[in-house]
């Protein structure tokens, strides 16, 4: 369909948040059929760094797509490739038989880091699309085409939390389950009221490690490591922990819900070391020793950390991660807070 005419009455715009995450990796169907009994779910919180989309008209049968921090990219409707870095956002535009489209990407988040911008992009890139069509924009039935479509060109099994992150925003459990016609998430907020998300922002901080992450590697290493049989028992650990976790936050319990990342990080870095990268470690250590809960965000292996604990405790985490990080290039404390905002359009 060329989309030349549409967008050049009016580019549509849309922006979704990005996340921080617990109890990742059990949004991969993997892992949540396999454990079904235990019921797994996903804590995470959406944050305003938004990753913003406009539509606007190009040369028909072509399509563009540029993005802050990569390469511009052009095909022929007909020759789209997959196989590079924005290929979701290729295979986005090519569910919806686009042509004649200019798809530019601004994310205010680092490029690469963990905090699941290319997901975000892809939802923000579908709900932009039905807004150009004038269809109504459903938060769910986007979050699964948005899974879907990363999952058949990505190569290795895909989870959904960052989908749900970007579309409905805010702090929530996610739960995965299998429903009667196929697989289903259920939403559980934590905080909805304004009072307790500022409150809780008090309790958080988010680090920029200064090295893109590459998060199919460890990703793999998970999947294959529990298809193996070999770490059954420290993801049901980690269902366990994820849940807990979630009690600990909504009870305001931040001490404890340091407590229990901690865990989750140590179970993580005992299956894959290398979740962590040389900085990571010394922020996680940096936080352990000050009574603060420390984790990678995503998939890790370079990217975002972030922390969690008692509102003295984040603040002089917050100068001695400063400290840390002062040396590294590009890398530094982002400036950020929670967006209880999913889609905007």
């Amino acid at each position: 369909m060329n989309f030349t005419r549409i967008l050049e009455k009016k580019p549509i715009e849309a922006s979704v948040p990005c996340r921080v995450d617990l109890g990742g990796t059990l949004d991969i169907s993997t892992f949540y059929l396999a454990m079904a009994h235990l019921k797994p779910a996903s804590f995470n919180i959406a944050l305003n760094m938004r990753t913003f989309v406009t539509l606007s008209p190009w040369t028909k049968g072509r399509i563009r797509i540029s993005s802050r921090g990569f390469e511009a990219m052009e095909f022929d409707r007909d020759r789209v490739r997959f196989d590079h870095p924005m290929g979701l956002m290729f295979a986005v535009a090519r569910f919806f038989n686009a042509h004649g489209v200019h798809i530019q990407i601004n994310s205010t988040s680092p490029p690469k880091s963990a905090l699941g911008g290319s997901s975000c992009a892809a939802a923000a890139i579908i709900a932009a699309f039905y807004e150009a069509l004038g269809q109504q924009i459903i938060p769910e039935k986007v979050v699964w085409l948005a899974h879907y479509i990363e999952s058949s060109v990505a190569g290795v099994p895909c989870g959904i939390q960052d989908q749900a992150a970007a579309a409905f925003g805010g702090v929530n459990l996610w739960e995965w389950q299998m429903g009667e016609r196929g697989p289903k998430f259920k939403k559980v907020p934590v905080f909805e009221e304004i009072s307790d998300l500022n409150e809780l922002n008090d309790h958080l901080l988010v680090a920029y490690c200064g090295i893109p992450h590459v998060s199919k590697d460890i990703n793999k290493q998970w999947v294959d490591s529990f298809i193996r049989g070999e770490t059954t028992g420290i993801f049901e650990k980690i269902v366990g922990i994820t849940k807990e976790f979630y009690s600990a936050v909504k009870t305001k319990n931040f001490g404890l819900a340091g407590e229990l990342m901690v865990k989750e990080t140590k179970l993580r870095l005992e299956m894959t070391p290398g979740v962590l990268d040389n900085t990571g470690k010394k922020l996680f250590e940096r936080a352990v020793a000050l009574n603060c809960g420390a984790r990678f965000t995503g998939a890790g292996g370079g990217g975002c950390l972030w922390a969690i604990g008692e509102k003295d405790k984040i603040s002089d985490l917050a100068h001695a991660w400063h400290q840390l990080l002062s040396p590294v290039e590009d890398a530094k404390i982002l400036d950020t807070a929670i967006d209880k905002n999913g889609m905007l359009i």
